[in-house]
């Protein structure tokens, strides 16, 4: 008789091209976040962070073994209030030690219902939008709440999942003011319906025009569970009572517990 084989590693399931397709639609037309067009009360124009490093490894589900990978260090310094240059991190070497490995939440995707950011003292409650008649993504009515666009995947789905706020209004800061001062290495946690708690590591920060928004780059596939944090930012031009930028936190999920 022949040696039998071990069976070989599953695989992450593929995210659903249908969920991926309704996601660039979403936003196809425009991505303004258009209620965000107010001057705010008091605020300074964003400055210049550092460049964003790599993707930070992935570590494992709570229950699994873990070689108990530290915090991410504060940059040093204060934090400064500006997006990230709109470069990507430079790829590394080819002589690594291995890949991160995938983290999965197990069980059927379930809603998203608040949002914590700790960094930048932000905890909310998350609304479901859905598309304006235009076909533009909806925006909370509450400027102090934040939502989960829910034509595109939920958290925890293989690819990014899209979590939209204001960040100001005509009588001051709103939900994402300071989303702008976040960077490499900061958490980002979300609770679904389900119980799961789920951590997302920061991995980069990015200003993108309006008028030349890169929606296939911000909405398209990717090969892990990712988040997209996306606001307002750059210059308010008052002619057309908006901003003329949208400022995306990019993260990746790291951990999951209940």
């Amino acid at each position: 008789m022949g040696t039998r084989r071990p069976p070989a590693p599953a695989s992450p399931a593929p995210a659903r091209p249908g969920q991926v397709l309704k996601a660039l639609g979403a936003l196809a037309l425009i991505l303004a976040l258009g209620s965000c067009a107010v001057p705010p009360a008091q605020s300074a124009g964003p400055g210049t962070s550092p460049p964003a490093p790599g993707p930070a490894p992935a570590a494992e589900v709570d229950g699994a073994a873990r070689g108990g990978a530290a915090d991410p260090a504060d940059p040093a310094g204060p934090r400064s209030g500006g997006d990230v240059p709109a470069t990507p991190p430079e790829a590394p070497g080819f002589e690594v030690a291995g890949a991160p490995r995938q983290v999965t939440v197990p069980g059927p995707a379930s809603p998203p219902v608040r949002l914590t950011i700790a960094a930048i003292r932000v905890a909310t409650p998350l609304v479901r939008l859905g598309r304006e008649r235009d076909g533009s993504m909806q925006v909370p009515a509450d400027f102090a709440q934040a939502g989960w666009f829910a034509e595109g995947l939920v958290p925890g789905e293989v690819g990014p999942a899209v979590i939209a706020g204001h960040v100001d209004s005509k009588t001051g800061p709103a939900v994402f003011f300071r989303l702008r001062e976040l960077h490499p290495g900061d958490t980002v946690q979300v609770e679904r319906a389900d119980g799961a708690h789920l951590q997302f590591v920061v991995e980069q920060a990015r200003s993108f025009p309006k008028a030349t928004f890169p929606t296939a780059e911000v909405f398209g596939p990717a090969p892990w569970a990712a988040l997209r944090l996306v606001t307002c930012g750059g210059d308010f031009d008052r002619a057309r009572g908006s901003y003329r930028d949208n400022l995306v936190v990019f993260a990746r999920l790291s951990r999951v517990s209940r």
